[in-house]
């Protein structure tokens, strides 16, 4: 395995040449908003990468937990990915049909139950299509593959880890927009009030993707210093419900840096459980709001 193998982004035409490859396997991880008036299983259906099985992030989950997308538990994270023909040892490359949006929530999930070659597609499948490379149309079924899903807890957070951490002055980053942030605008689930987690910081992911792909390092690092974040500190992203917080992560990791962890969850589940505070307006990094609704 070579640190190409490995890396966090992989080019449309390294995966071309290895497409073939019988340890590879590609992975369609588009998932939408509502708001975005998109069908992810339609058009996979319609086009695809040749060979690339569709991983549905609200299928793959926890069917009992009333939040969306959950993580599953490791047994039927396992058997779901025995089902795609996703098995030990092999080279996973994902991507999504925004560019970046989906992707590095499923890339999250596998390495979190134990996938360690996992890389996303730079650029996507808009930048696969804009090359002209090819598509393939209809559902693919793989052979069955077994899959030794090794969860690891430390990646995932929950309401508790990050009050904790709040309280100890770890850095917790939410990628939702601005204006959801400071409680201007609704939420896009119904009875979930807007506004942030008292005492975290607001680096709303556009600031640090262009044209489905992420910004140079650089301009990541510094985007994460505007937004008041201390990239020294243990740090823990969060969104609306666990995927546009993967961006995040996968941003600090390709800047050198790291995240912690993950809120599961995510804004869904604080502000849904109407027992913790809800902060509005800017974030304060020296005295942040603690108003409550």
């Amino acid at each position: 395995m070579t640190a190409a193998d490995a890396a966090p982004l992989v080019s449309t035409q390294w995966l071309a040449d290895r497409l073939a490859a019988p340890d590879l396997v590609v992975i369609d991880a588009s998932w939408y908003l509502p708001a975005m008036n998109r069908d992810a299983a339609g058009e996979y259906l319609a086009g695809h990468i040749p060979g690339a099985v569709r991983f549905d992030i609200d299928e793959i989950s926890d069917k009992a937990s009333p939040l969306p997308h959950m993580l599953p538990d490791p047994v039927a994270f396992a058997r779901a990915m025995r089902k795609l023909g996703v098995g030990d040892g092999m080279r996973i490359v994902v991507y999504d049909g925004a560019g970046l949006f989906s992707a590095p929530r499923v890339r999250w999930t596998l390495m979190t139950f134990g996938a360690r070659h996992v890389s996303l597609l730079d650029g996507g499948l808009p930048k696969w299509k804009a090359e002209q490379r090819p598509l393939e149309e209809g559902p693919v079924t793989r052979k069955p593959r077994h899959f030794t899903a090794r969860f690891d807890h430390g990646a995932v957070a929950d309401a508790a880890d990050v009050a904790r951490r709040i309280a100890r002055g770890d850095m917790v980053v939410d990628a939702r927009s601005a204006e959801r942030f400071r409680g201007e605008a609704p939420e896009p689930r119904p009875g979930i009030p807007s506004g942030h987690i008292p005492g975290s910081r607001s680096l709303p992911f556009g600031q640090i993707v262009a044209d489905g792909r992420l910004r140079p390092p650089a301009e990541i690092v510094a985007a994460f210093a505007a937004a008041g974040v201390d990239l020294s500190k243990p740090i823990v992203t969060t969104c609306g419900s666990g995927v546009s917080a993967a961006i995040l992560s996968l941003a600090l990791e390709v800047a050198g840096k790291r995240a912690d962890a993950l809120y599961d969850g995510s804004w869904a589940d604080w502000a849904g459980r109407g027992d913790l505070p809800v902060a509005k307006g800017e974030a304060n990094p020296t005295h942040p709001s603690t108003s409550s609704e």
